[in-house]
């Protein structure tokens, strides 16, 4: 019984903790505050992967492959992971370009980065030429014409500013250079639509509620998605951005 009431009493001080805790509105765009979402990522961070990986069923793995295999990365390269997160992207990334090549993980939470530098001494190997860099995707610390390749996972619309993301983005690339772009869309089959927003609305929170340790920003992280546009603007986008010719 001891036990049990323990586990009320902090399910009760998490639930006050969280209502406390102020969450970016996924519909402001631009106006999005930068600090909010930095914090809300600083609280999702000690269960992020395990969250990702039970939310997409294992497929984040796929399609981080996916994306290694878009940037084809090679030796001698410069490659920036942009809201890199606990860096399981910039880790494959690093492992495909192989020795020579520098890949710079890079997010605005530092909580973030203090958790893919934890996983690495949880026995991740480490990679030569990882770079572990605090910063805004909306503001790079590089300067023009500095690196080969940019990617971006799943962190596209947490951007305080998306299109000055997509600007820096080009603003860094080198001529020639390429984006590869992780995110989610609106599914354009009808049926698996119902499907996916169902689980937006039901699936996601419940095992968000029970496994990570900041429920309340996958509720706006699910409403991000469902606001995000759908993929024929998000390519205007990325023309707008300077993403493609």
């Amino acid at each position: 019984m001891s036990g049990r009431l323990a586990r009320m009493d902090a399910t009760r001080a998490s639930a006050r903790h969280e209502a406390d805790f102020p969450l970016p509105d996924p519909e402001t765009g631009p106006a999005k505050d930068a600090a909010l979402v930095q914090r809300m990522f600083d609280r999702v961070a000690p269960r992020y992967d395990l969250v990702n990986a039970l939310l997409s069923l294992g497929h984040d793995r796929h399609w981080r492959r996916v994306a290694v295999a878009a940037v084809a990365p090679r030796a001698a390269e410069t490659i920036v992971d942009v809201a890199a997160g606990t860096g399981a992207l910039a880790h494959e990334l690093a492992a495909a370009a192989g020795d020579g090549a520098t890949v710079v993980a890079l997010d605005f939470s530092t909580a973030m980065l203090d958790a893919g530098a934890e996983r690495e001494e949880r026995g991740v190997p480490r990679r030569s030429g990882l770079a572990w860099v605090a910063g805004d995707g909306t503001r790079l610390p590089l300067p023009d014409a500095s690196v080969d390749a940019v990617t971006i996972a799943f962190g596209l619309r947490n951007l305080p500013d998306p299109a000055a993301g997509l600007a820096e983005f080009a603003r860094v690339t080198r001529p020639g250079g390429r984006l590869a772009v992780l995110e989610f869309s609106r599914p354009v089959h009808p049926a698996f639509r119902r499907v996916y927003d169902a689980y937006l609305g039901t699936v996601l929170p419940a095992v968000a509620d029970r496994v990570s340790s900041a429920p309340a920003a996958y509720r706006y992280l699910a409403e991000s998605i469902r606001r995000w546009p759908d993929q024929p603007r998000l390519a205007e986008h990325l023309l707008a951005g300077g993403g493609g010719t």
